[in-house]
């Protein structure tokens, strides 16, 4: 299979082109301009960030990219599904509140905010593709209603899949409040008793009463718990743990598979920005300090081939002082190889993407051509 082009510039500026203008000359330098926009409805999902979160992207990048759409004869809409857990993204009213406290509203980026799964996230579109592990996806409806397909993320690291990238922005995000049940629901996390302070920071953040707290310490009800691995990140004191094993790739490979049944039968274009990248998603209500300084501006038509040549220039950068990276790094029964491995040693974000390329999404080989 032929290489894939992914496109790439960095965060520098001249007097005559701010990052905007950068942005929208990358975009069209990588071929966006060959889609037929004419009168067509235009998708453009992204992460609107959780209240508390200042890492996701600014509205000014999705200001650009629909300003391009619009100019090629596009309708274009920003979109996300609501969320599993509990925060301020879980119903189509608070998704909007916090799209627009954080800057989302049609006056700063040209268009309007559509939650794609409806008010309480049951609004979905019933997608058969019979893959290995997903017979039938959940999507929002309006992602699959839109006649093109574009997806613009923030690349970052998470606790689960070991980044975000496009295929977790198209995947994970686009799938309705079943749909992200599903893919998560192989692993469940359980809680180190000998850590556990009982807190009950766990039971607040669950939004399925999957954790009780008995004299002090929390447990886990397998039988409730969705898998959604909130409480991991929620906890003080490291004492909800993942469960290991194959559980983690089982969750990318659902990722992989909701990600072709977004993206098959119709065009699609996809915009990766490395900046600002934390540690873990910015589905948190926080956001620690970026691991690595930024790198720049990606786009490809190939979602498999952007973010590998995205790992592959996080993983060329230094570690931050002070990190998470930085951190781990110090630890001496730590691996060196990889950062987003070394964040989080439990995930293989390499089995998404292989996964991806298996089932024909696109391809892990790419040429990087700077503009």
């Amino acid at each position: 299979m032929k290489a894939a082009k992914v496109y790439f510039t960095t965060f520098k500026t001249s007097y005559s082109e701010n990052i905007p203008a950068k942005l929208k000359r990358l975009i069209l330098a990588a071929g966006i301009k060959d889609i037929d926009f004419e009168d067509k409805y235009a998708a453009v999902k992204i992460h609107f960030g959780e209240l508390g979160n200042l890492a996701f992207l600014r509205p000014n990048y999705a200001k650009a990219v629909v300003d391009v759409i619009k100019e090629l004869g596009g309708k274009p809409f920003l979109t996300d599904c609501n969320t599993l857990y509990v925060g301020s993204r879980k119903n189509a009213l608070d998704h909007l509140d916090t799209a627009y406290e954080n800057g989302f509203t049609p006056f700063s980026t040209g268009c309007h905010v559509i939650i794609a799964d409806g008010l309480k996230g049951t609004d979905e579109a019933l997608v058969p593709i019979d893959g290995e592990y997903i017979k039938e996806a959940k999507i929002g409806r309006a992602v699959m209603d839109a006649d093109v397909f574009i997806s613009l993320n923030h690349f970052k690291g998470h606790e689960m899949t070991g980044f975000g990238g496009a295929l977790k922005n198209i995947g994970m995000g686009c799938g309705s409040r079943a749909g992200k049940m599903e893919m998560h629901s192989e692993g469940k996390p359980y809680v180190n008793q000998e850590k556990c302070i009982g807190c009950k920071m766990c039971t607040q953040i669950c939004a399925h009463e999957g954790v009780t707290v008995t004299e002090k310490k929390a447990f886990i009800d397998h039988e409730k718990c969705a898998g959604c691995g909130r409480c991991i990140g929620v906890c003080p004191k490291d004492a909800v743990e993942p469960s290991f094993g194959r559980s983690n790739d089982v969750l990318n490979y659902k990722i992989a598979e909701y990600s072709q049944a977004v993206l098959k039968e119709r065009p699609h274009f996809h915009i990766s920005i490395v900046c600002d990248v934390s540690p873990n998603c910015d589905c948190h209500a926080e956001n620690d300090i970026p691991i690595i300084p930024d790198v720049g501006m990606f786009a490809s038509f190939d979602p498999v081939a952007l973010d590998v040549a995205c790992a592959d220039a996080c993983n060329r950068q230094p570690a931050i002082a002070g990190s998470a990276l930085c951190e781990n790094k110090q630890q001496e029964d730590r691996e060196h190889h990889d950062h987003f491995h070394m964040v989080h040693p439990e995930t293989n974000w390499k089995s998404c993407v292989a996964h991806a390329e298996k089932i024909g999404i696109g391809n892990q080989e790419y040429e990087l051509i700077e503009i």
